[in-house]
């Protein structure tokens, strides 16, 4: 996530993200506790810990989305390693569901806001939403051994937030070299891609 990205190669739109929200939520509710320590593409991450950032980025880009600008839109979410509380199964689908609803306001994709201590403009920043949901919902199912399909208006955000993103210099410290991908593979494999992910990835046996 950076600040230079040009907003006009983003959504153009208001973006409901409620559809991929609830899919983030119905994979994390299929996760079975003797799944938390499994490993995901995400290298620093067990399932716990993604499961933790999930909860984690819900609520910075909740506020974010409402202008309410503090301590959850100004921490760098690489501060420290996410991990889930004892209630995480009641607080995920609810700070998700949240998130969605802070993103309905079109005030939300005007003026400028803040998440992970970096200053978006509102457009931007609901990308970079819709983006995380995308491909750390893939990381999720993928660890976990769930089918995904992703919203498909999220899936095309991600993407043009993603491909935007390609010559920003600074890019590579964020989501890691993008990965080769042909160019006819399907739209979420492009997209894990230049997310710097190998849509290839299973989980160890």
């Amino acid at each position: 996530m950076t600040g230079t990205t040009d907003t006009t190669s983003t959504t153009g739109t208001i973006l409901d993200l409620g559809p991929q929200a609830a899919i983030v939520a119905r994979l994390a509710a299929a996760v079975a506790d003797e799944r938390l320590a499994d490993a995901t593409p995400c290298p620093r991450y067990a399932v716990r810990h993604l499961l933790g950032h999930l909860a984690g980025l819900a609520v910075a880009f909740r506020d974010a989305g409402r202008k309410d600008l503090g301590p959850t839109t100004d921490t760098s979410p690489d501060t420290t390693v996410p991990d889930v509380g004892p209630g995480w199964r009641e607080e995920l689908p609810r700070v998700l569901e949240e998130l969605a609803g802070a993103w309905r306001d079109p005030a939300a994709w005007t003026g400028t806001t803040r998440a992970g201590g970096v200053e978006l403009p509102g457009e931007v920043a609901g990308a970079v939403a819709a983006d995380e949901l995308v491909v750390h919902g893939w990381d999720l199912a993928r660890a976990t051994g769930q089918d995904y399909e992703p919203d498909p208006a999220a899936l095309r955000a991600s993407y043009a937030f993603l491909a935007a993103a390609v010559a920003d210099p600074g890019r590579d410290d964020i989501f890691g070299p993008v990965v080769p991908v042909p160019s006819g593979a399907p739209l979420l494999d492009r997209v894990l891609g230049l997310s710097g992910r190998d849509p290839g990835w299973t989980r160890p046996v």
